[in-house]
C-alpha cells in the first residue's frame, strides 16, 4: 500500500514561502493568539515527514531538532547528516512514487510533505491527498513561490476555511485525482 501525502504549509498572500534569500522571519510576525492553527492535530495524524533539502537545512538552523517522528530528506546532493539528527533523519534519492511506495512497505500510511519544490513534485506525481494552506497577511512582492513547475493543472476541492484573529486565513482542500 502506498503512503498518502498531506501538506500543511504557510505562504504570504502573494504566494511566497520565503524571501528570495530563504528568510522566513516574516512568518513569525503574527500576534500570539494562543493557537498553533491546528498543527499539533495535523502532526498527530502523520507517521512521519518527507522534506526537501532546503527545508531540512532551514529547520537545522532553528537549533534544537523539533520533530519526534521520523524524517526523510529527499535530496540528490546531500550525502551526510549532522550527528545531531542521527537516528532521526534519513536521506532518500528515490522518486516521489518510489519513496511513497517504500514508506508504505515500512508501515507509513500518512506522510507530511514539506518544502516548496518537494510539494510541487509530489502534487505533480499525484501523491498528495490533502492540502492545508495558511495565508499570512503580508505581501512580499518577490520570493520563493509555493507552487512552481507544475506541468498540469491540479484540481482541488474546498473542504473548509477558517479566519483567525491574527489575520491568518487557513483553507483545507482535498486534492482531486485526474479521474475525479
Amino acid at each position: 500500500m502506498n503512503t498518502e501525502g498531506h501538506v500543511f504549509i504557510a505562504c504570504s498572500q502573494d504566494g511566497f514561502i520565503a524571501r528570495p534569500d530563504g528568510d522566513i522571519g516574516w512568518l513569525h510576525q503574527l500576534p500570539d493568539i494562543g493557537s498553533d492553527y491546528g498543527y499539533a492535530d495535523f502532526m498527530a495524524g502523520m507517521d512521519g515527514l518527507v522534506m526537501g533539502r532546503a527545508t531540512f537545512e532551514k529547520v537545522l538552523s532553528f537549533g534544537e531538532w523539533p520533530y519526534k517522528k521520523p524524517v526523510v530528506v529527499v535530496s540528490r546532493s546531500l550525502n551526510a547528516l549532522p550527528e545531531s539528527v542521527s537516528g532521526k533523519v534519513s536521506i532518500s534519492r528515490d522518486s516521489p512514487a518510489d519513496l511513497m511506495a517504500r514508506l508504505g512497505r515500512e508501515g507509513w500510511q500518512r506522510a507530511y510533505i514539506d518544502g516548496g519544490k518537494l510539494v510541487s513534485s509530489f502534487l505533480q506525481a499525484g501523491l498528495v491527498s490533502s492540502l492545508t494552506l495558511s495565508r499570512i497577511p503580508i505581501l512580499l512582492g518577490t520570493g520563493l513561490p509555493l507552487f512552481s513547475g507544475l506541468a498540469r493543472d491540479i484540481r482541488l476541492q474546498h473542504v473548509s476555511t477558517e479566519a483567525y484573529a491574527s489575520g491568518l486565513v487557513q483553507s483545507r482542500f482535498k486534492v482531486l485525482r485526474e479521474e475525479d
